[in-house]
């Protein structure tokens, strides 16, 4: 045997040696329960997104997928310490379009990008509500809009913090009309929904998967949807473009792991979360809050990836233009 094939066979071992354990790894992963750090608080759209995926990835999986919700700062919070944990697959990232689009363009000193993660896959995409206290003077999304116009800073508008989708979706509504209200910080929508509803702020934008049961309920008045059409779960509200405002948005979630983490556990994951989106009853529980599921070919690692991109060099510019002053 020459010396070349030699220092080849040895090449082979060793690369063989280091893909194994991989490869076992990723044969009995998951051998524990895995946790999906949600970066808001219990109740807003990501959460319950999330839960009503992972309940079924659970079941694909053999182990418990535990959510943990660390709320604060427009989602950073949480996504960070997910961007720097371990990358073997057992902390996970519920993120969505605040976290990894807007969050790191309006929030100082962001110490993550959305390339400190590897996509699992999209979940869900859901258009905003612009919704109101239900005793808030005006009866449609015309009048609203003409309120905004002469009221400015006296309305008090809730965000779930800097960079949410909550933050964001309203940032994109009130630059279309070009107005300015005073904001108020929360460390999650469903918080300033709660404010909304005693009456102490006056509107917000959320995703229809997590303001509808309320809009259904009379809990809030709902003006108008980011959407071109409107919504089968929330049919008696316009969209805006009835009203003749250039106002369309799709807000997106998905599910991350930590950069680093072995292909074929992604893989695991990705597979675990096709099946639950293929599931009936949790498309129809998505469909039911007024989310949509996305498409199969959405669905892959890969694919994922190159949507988070082009939505982030899509947005980017957008959101500095638009955020102008933030509370």
């Amino acid at each position: 045997m020459t010396m070349a094939m030699k220092i080849l066979g040895l090449f082979a071992a060793a690369t063989i040696a280091y893909a194994a354990p991989t490869a076992v790894q990723a044969q009995d992963y998951p051998s524990r329960s895995v946790t999906v750090v949600v970066p808001f608080p219990a109740g807003g759209p990501s959460d319950v997104i999330a839960r009503i995926v992972t309940e079924h990835m659970s079941r694909t999986l053999g182990q418990s997928l535990v959510i943990e919700n660390v709320g604060g700062a427009g989602g950073t919070i949480g996504s960070g310490r997910v961007a720097a944990a371990a990358p073997d697959g057992y902390t996970l990232l519920a993120g969505s379009m605040g976290s990894h689009v807007a969050a790191p363009v309006l929030t100082p000193n962001v110490k993550y990008d959305w390339q400190d993660f590897a996509p699992i896959g999209p979940t869900a995409h859901s258009p905003a509500v612009i919704v109101a206290r239900k005793d808030f003077p005006a009866k449609d999304l015309r009048e609203f809009v003409a309120y905004l116009k002469a009221k400015g800073g006296a309305v008090k508008q809730a965000h779930g913090g800097i960079g949410a989708s909550s933050h964001m979706a309203c940032l994109l509504f009130t630059s279309a009309i070009g107005v300015t209200p005073t904001l108020v910080a929360y460390r999650g929508s469903v918080l300033g929904m709660n404010d909304m509803i005693g009456g102490h702020v006056d509107f917000l934008c959320e995703q229809s998967v997590s303001v509808s049961q309320q809009v259904k309920g009379g809990a809030v008045k709902a003006y108008g949807i980011s959407a071109a059409q409107r919504l089968a779960a929330l049919p008696d509200v316009p969209s805006a473009k009835e009203a003749g405002i250039n106002y369309q948005m799709s807000i997106w979630a998905g599910i991350f792991a930590p950069k680093g983490t072995p292909q074929p556990i992604v893989a695991k994951l990705s597979a675990a979360l096709d099946k639950a989106l293929d599931d009936a009853s949790v498309r129809k529980r998505i469909g039911d809050l007024g989310g949509a599921v996305p498409n199969k070919q959405e669905r892959s690692p890969s694919a994922f990836a190159a949507y988070v991109k082009a939505e982030v060099e899509r947005w980017a510019p957008i959101l500095k233009a638009a955020s102008g002053p933030a509370k």
